[in-house]
């Protein structure tokens, strides 16, 4: 079985990360666009754009399975991956964790981007999973670039800075970019508050993983063998991980992964 991810950067290291622990016999295939990278600013045409030829040199490869691990790509650009990819290769988009947030009850709160913080896609899922619910949309100004290129500083204060528009009494934190995921537990220590109940983090990574092996028919199989293989794709040709994917567990995790031949 091949699985392949795409984004414009790391932020898919925690989805890549989810799939290799669900089947560690997997072949990855990673496909970045270090050219192009960061595709938020990006119109809707010119970000579609990118994202086809990011998926198109992931297919190239063959994959059973494509996955969008970006939720900004999701948004703009699923339904054209779609249409020219399937139905010979499923395309798995990624989005918010609000449904299972809101199910949960109490208070939550949805750190994203600031594009996508507001955005006519965001309310919808809202309207749609979370009526009747307290929802603070907290706009993360600079984190997704300061996880990105592993910057110590700039991640620290635009957590804090997020967590200061985080109110007190919010239980749940849906991470609503998937770079967020890379340092979640910063983000818990930050928001939690003195006296309350852990704080419930909510990411899409698991989530995504799962859908992927489900729509092939697939089983998780954590203790298979691990004899997957990774390939690395930057703007379509053959590299090797950005170096500061390894500040991560989850790149950490992959630079362990045999190489494909």
């Amino acid at each position: 079985m091949k699985i392949a991810l795409m984004d414009s950067g790391i932020g898919l290291l925690a989805a890549t990360a989810a799939v290799q622990r669900l089947r560690p016999d997997a072949d990855l295939v990673l496909s970045l666009d270090p050219d192009g990278m960061p595709w938020g600013p990006r119109t809707t045409e010119d970000l579609t754009r990118r994202a086809v030829a990011v998926a198109e040199a992931a297919a190239a490869h063959r994959p059973d399975a494509l996955i969008i691990g970006c939720n900004t790509a999701t948004v703009h650009a699923l339904p054209t991956l779609r249409a020219r990819l399937e139905p010979g290769i499923p395309v798995i988009g990624t989005v918010p964790a609000i449904k299972p947030a809101a199910a949960g009850g109490g208070p939550f709160a949805i750190w994203a981007t600031p594009a996508t913080t507001g955005s006519p896609y965001q309310r919808g899922l809202i309207k749609d999973f979370a009526d009747g619910v307290t929802v603070t949309e907290v706009p993360c100004f600079g984190l997704a670039e300061a996880v990105e290129h592993a910057d110590e500083t700039a991640i620290e204060a635009a957590v804090a800075a997020a967590a200061a528009l985080t109110p007190d009494d919010v239980t749940t934190v849906v991470l609503g970019c998937t770079h967020y995921e890379l340092v979640a537990e910063r983000i818990r220590a930050a928001v939690q508050r003195p006296g309350l109940p852990p704080l419930v983090l909510h990411g899409s990574a698991g989530a995504v993983a799962a859908q992927a092996l489900r729509r092939l028919g697939e089983k998780p199989a954590p203790a298979a063998a691990a004899t997957g293989t990774l390939t690395v794709l930057l703007s379509g040709r053959e590299g090797m991980l950005p170096e500061p994917a390894l500040t991560y567990e989850e790149g950490r995790l992959l630079q362990a992964i045999s190489p494909a031949r």
